[in-house]
């Protein structure tokens, strides 16, 4: 089979008083009408708030939020395909969306017709930005350097609504979407969202010729250093479902030190044809060179998936996918690997 590129696709505020009073200021608001709530009689016994657990604690949250800032565009998708209200998104996706600001592909025609607005990207979160929103519900977290800051400003952020973060440790898209479901109140949309991944898995490993094994997964970085996906990842298990048995790669790198949230690891050049010896391989580029552009360099072209044509490329989305990102895997998967 010859080789088939699937395409793919990361202000601070106008000082600290200013922070401090429209935090201070939303505080009142939310409180006005906690109160305000509190007098008014519920309706056939439905109540306006509920409460999450999360890692601080249980939070009291409103049972249909109509205002929703989200701190990582990495949970954004979820809410998204959830169609709750978003009044305010991070949008750097890794290896899709960067500083320069914009929706990522897949859901900028949602954010547009809801009208969501850019959160903009710092150092710091923009705490000026999320209060002038005016969100009745926060929800950051998940991985990434968003979810650090989040739990750095977490103190501001309870000030202006009710702040949910989805710990780190929550790292497969089902305990993602799970966790902000439940934050959201759409958690009755949960299981037919699942139900339709396990449809879409069984098709697609009824349908498609997986071309050969083990499979190694190798992660295009912008600094060009060698980085490889273990078999424990997201993506890894997802193409696992439908039959691609992912390659012993840590055993071969000796164990590396996994970066970040335990999802690549970096070897050295020297490294590279011990670890990269599977005959088939996945490349996908997170800021850093496509298939093509590898193909040109002897270090790799020496592989024996290269040297084989049976290398593959996927998109950045495939890499820490949301919900729709692992829809989308599956269904390039399956026109690249058709019988």
């Amino acid at each position: 089979m010859s080789s088939t590129a699937v395409s793919h696709s990361q202000s601070r505020g106008r000082g600290l008083r200013t922070v401090v009073a429209i935090a201070a200021s939303a505080a009142v608001v939310l409180g006005l009408a906690a109160c305000s709530s509190g007098d008014t009689p519920a309706e056939e016994g439905a109540s306006d708030t509920r409460t999450v657990e999360t890692s601080r604690g249980e939070i009291t949250v409103p049972a249909e939020p109509q205002r929703i800032a989200v701190l990582s565009a990495g949970l954004a998708g979820y809410l998204f395909t959830l169609d709750a209200p978003i009044a305010i998104t991070d949008t750097r996706l890794l290896g899709v969306t960067n500083l320069d600001g914009g929706f990522p592909p897949q859901w900028a025609e949602k954010a547009e017709a809801q009208g969501t607005e850019e959160l903009p990207a710092g150092e710091t979160l923009n705490i000026e930005a999320i209060a002038l929103a005016e969100p009745d519900l926060i929800i950051g977290g998940g991985q990434g350097f968003s979810a650090v800051l989040a739990e750095e400003a977490y103190d501001q952020l309870a000030a202006i609504a009710p702040t949910v973060l989805i710990p780190s440790s929550v790292n497969t898209w089902q305990g993602e979407l799970e966790a902000v479901a439940d934050a959201a109140g759409e958690s009755d949309k949960v299981d037919g969202l699942l139900e339709a991944y396990e449809d879409k898995v069984a098709e697609v490993k009824e349908s498609i010729t997986v071309p050969g094994a083990p499979v190694a997964y190798f992660l295009s970085l912008a600094t060009d250093e060698p980085a490889f996906i273990p078999p424990t990842a997201a993506l890894p298990e997802l193409l696992a479902s439908v039959g691609f048995e992912a390659d012993d790669v840590m055993t071969k790198a000796n164990n590396p030190e996994l970066y970040g949230s335990g999802d690549s690891f970096i070897i050295s050049n020297e490294l590279l044809t011990q670890v990269g010896d599977a005959p088939v391989m996945f490349v996908v580029p997170v800021a850093g060179r496509t298939l093509e552009q590898l193909q040109q360099d002897p270090l790799y072209t020496s592989l024996p998936a290269f040297a084989e044509n049976q290398v593959y490329e996927l998109p950045a989305t495939s890499y820490r996918p949301d919900y729709d990102g692992v829809m989308g895997t599956l269904d390039l998967v399956e026109e690249t690997f058709a019988q």
